[in-house]
Formats: structure tokens, sequence, C-alpha cells
């Protein structure tokens, strides 16, 4: 395979979110997993054309739908220190329950649907 000049921070495959309040999107990443913003540029005042944050070495990058790029939302496990405490996290920043925390073969896991229309499989590492 040939050797990617991928920079520094980025994967291979990144997950592109092109959500609705792009804005309260951020806030509740950084609320509950502890995002970190790497990027932000603006469309307007208020919608963002692109973002990117990063959280435990992994970029996620999204923005502001648009009437041309409409809504896309996503799928994601995530593995973090407690899965219990996490999931009240995403439950108290507005979250939905999927599937509450249970023991399974592959480890302590929960599921929630976040304000945006994504769903997050959160799994004690």
């Amino acid at each position: 395979m040939k050797t990617l000049n991928i920079p520094e921070g980025y994967q291979v495959i990144m997950p592109y979110l092109i959500i609705e309040n792009a804005q309260a999107f951020l806030h509740f990443t950084q609320n509950v997993f502890g995002a970190e913003e790497k990027h932000k540029t603006m469309r307007t005042e208020t919608l963002i054309m692109h973002a990117e944050i990063n959280i435990g070495g992994s970029c996620i990058m999204f923005a502001d739908a648009t009437e041309q790029f409409k809504v896309q939302t996503a799928g994601l496990f995530i593995y973090v220190d407690d899965c219990d405490i996490v999931y009240q996290k995403a439950l108290d920043n507005g979250a939905s329950k999927v599937m509450e925390p249970a023991d399974q073969e592959y480890g302590r896991s929960a599921g929630v649907r976040d304000p945006f229309g994504n769903v997050w499989w959160i799994t004690k590492a």
C-alpha cells in the first residue's frame, strides 16, 4: 500500500457530520466527551461552515446543514473511562436513551442519541 501523507492529528477515515445547530453540537461534545476544538470556520455569525474537534486523538469534522448540504448524521462508537458516568453526562446534556448501560461480552456499554440525531455507542475501554 502506498504511504499516505496524512497531516498530524488526522486519521485515514474521519466522520464528517452535517447537522442542525453545529455550535450546540460543539458544546455537547465538549461537555460530555471532553472534546477539544481544533478548527472552526464560520459561514455566518451563527452558522459553522467547517469545524473539527479532537476526542482522545480522533478527529470529527462537522458543519451546519444548508440547502445545498442536507443533514447527515452518524452512528459513532467511543471508548471511555467510565461508561455509566459518560452516559449520564450525555443524558444531562440533552441526549436520549437508546440503550442503558449494561455489561456486554466486549465491555460495559450504553447507547444515546444526541440532540443532533447522532447515535453514540459508549463503551468502557
